[in-house]
């Protein structure tokens, strides 16, 4: 995959990340939150982040959802 490539892919990971961002702020501000949504949503956007950053340095983000396991990921992927 070409670096332009991977530039397309990183962005699609981050513009998905920033809706899911935007649904859950959008929940919270409701006048009756459902919480639950906001939380999952919240994740959903730092797992797209966490994965969108593992593309950039070159690896594959593994198919989980647990950020305790893309994180391990991540602090292999950028050596500390």
């Amino acid at each position: 995959m070409g670096r332009s490539s991977m530039n397309d892919v990183v962005k699609e990971w981050m513009t998905k990340a920033e809706g899911d961002y935007r649904t859950a702020c959008r929940e919270f501000e409701a006048d009756k939150p459902n919480y639950d949504a906001v939380c999952f949503h919240a994740q959903q956007c730092i797992e797209k982040y966490m994965k969108a950053l593992l593309i950039e340095k070159g690896q594959v983000p593994p198919k989980v959802h647990d950020l305790a396991v893309l994180a391990d990921f991540l602090r292999e992927a950028v050596g500390s």
